[in-house]
């Protein structure tokens, strides 16, 4: 799912990873340390890297905290990674929660253009855009949203609203101000569009 979901938000990710079957999975990442005849994932093996299509600069870490409760010094560890490879975004697939200080430091390295977004395990095991109950989200662009709003002489704030924290804009890392199309299927007219903006 986060490779998926790194892929829907136009992120360069290989086919053959999307397409790796549980147990190649399982041979590629378990834990060396682990004799016994359960496999064991090592989470630190998993973490992934990738660069936007249309632009390399445009980079995003997918870290898998080993440790049950996320505390600041895992937040420190991890923008320190992020500095060192120039890196402004990154996903934490959390196991269980996060602790209010780490939630404040999160926050704070906000407003320094470090973006840490964070999903618990459950969160990501199916892929909510795959859901027959979710209709198509399409992400447009800055340029998009302007001839959108020339075409029908709107304002962006006349435009219907979806909250920052709605499932389908965590999922595809939207801020606020973008604008979604949605494509619903309607019984008369076939397809029905609307637009709406994150706030």
């Amino acid at each position: 799912t986060c490779l998926h979901m790194l892929r829907d938000r136009g992120y360069l990710v290989a086919v053959e990873d999307i397409n790796m079957d549980l147990p190649q999975f399982k041979s590629a990442y378990r834990d060396g340390n682990d004799t016994s005849s359960a496999v064991t994932i090592s989470r630190n093996k998993i973490t992934c890297w990738a660069c936007r299509e249309d632009d390399n600069s445009d980079q995003i870490f997918v870290f898998f905290p080993s440790t049950y409760k996320i505390g600041v010094d895992v937040i420190r560890d991890y923008h320190k990674q992020m500095q060192q490879q120039g890196v402004t975004r990154c996903i934490l697939v959390i196991q269980n929660s996060i602790s209010p200080t780490a939630r404040k430091a999160i926050q704070k390295l906000r407003t320094k253009n470090k973006i840490i977004e964070q999903f618990v395990e459950a969160e990501l095991l199916v892929n909510i855009t795959e859901h027959v109950l979710v209709p198509k989200h399409i992400p447009l662009s800055d340029e998009q949203k302007q001839e959108l709003l020339n075409r029908y002489k709107v304002k962006a704030t006349q435009l219907p609203r979806m909250q920052v924290s709605d499932p389908v804009s965590r999922y595809y890392g939207l801020s606020i101000g973008r604008v979604v199309k949605i494509i619903r299927a309607s019984e008369t007219a076939g397809r029905y569009v609307t637009y709406r903006i994150v706030c």
